[in-house]
């Protein structure tokens, strides 16, 4: 398989009043085209601002990043944001849906944004999707009448709207109980096996039960990088 993510020798660092303070060791990383792939680490660890970064919502100080054979490294902000919503589904902790737009809607809008769905294709398209996830009793509902997990549902049903094929997600199951968390997992395992590349970034060690590979990160260093599944060919 061909690798999709590749980190070269990036790092992060942020300027505090006098000091440097390093987030991100210098590390490479690489990841392969339909692979999935779990972050783990304690709070503080740099686990989200690697994601960021594999995303272009943040840049790294240093290094390449080249995902999906684009080096975003140096993408203006414009493009960057254009490249993002063809490539990459975002999938966040807190949910993030519009609170004023319906379920619908908010899923339409990356559609809207990126054009890369023809308009009048677009709302059968997001109803598909909410069959996916299992809500299409929810579609003309606002998100604050929702649950946690039929959020976190809504939310992975709008990171596939342009039908990226890499998906992101940052403690997706960070708010959820345990049952809906293992729900949640499931759904990612299976828009695995449709072949998108799922990435999650977390500090719960159930991910390791779902991932093929776990890339462990401490105090901003890679540790170590290792398959959990016996049998695949991850290294």
């Amino acid at each position: 398989m061909n690798n999709i993510i590749n980190l070269q020798g990036i790092s992060k660092t942020y300027k505090s009043e006098s000091r440097l303070i390093s987030v991100l060791k210098p590390m490479d990383l690489t990841i392969q085209s339909g692979e999935f792939v779990s972050i783990f680490g304690k709070s503080g660890s740099g686990k989200s601002t690697l994601l960021n970064i594999m995303s272009g919502i943040d840049s790294c100080s240093s290094g390449r990043v080249i995902v999906n054979s684009t080096d975003i490294s140096h993408l203006k902000a414009g493009a960057l944001d254009a490249w993002r919503g063809r490539n990459i589904g975002l999938v966040f902790q807190f949910f993030q849906l519009i609170p004023t737009l319906t379920v619908l809607e908010n899923i339409m809008l990356p559609m809207d944004f990126c054009k890369t769905i023809a308009a009048k294709q677009r709302r059968t398209r997001a109803r598909a999707l909410l069959g996916k996830v299992g809500l299409v009793d929810k579609e003309n509902k606002f998100p604050a009448i929702l649950s946690g997990g039929e959020k976190q549902r809504v939310a992975i049903a709008r990171s596939l709207a342009n039908d990226a094929p890499i998906i992101l997600a940052d403690e997706p199951t960070g708010n959820l109980d345990s049952k809906t968390a293992m729900r949640i997992f499931a759904l990612f395992e299976e828009l695995n096996r449709q072949g998108k590349t799922v990435i999650i970034v977390s500090h719960d060690p159930c991910t390791r039960d779902y991932a093929q590979r776990t890339v462990t990160i401490t105090d901003g260093e890679i540790v170590s990088a290792l398959p959990v599944r016996e049998g695949n060919s991850y290294v």
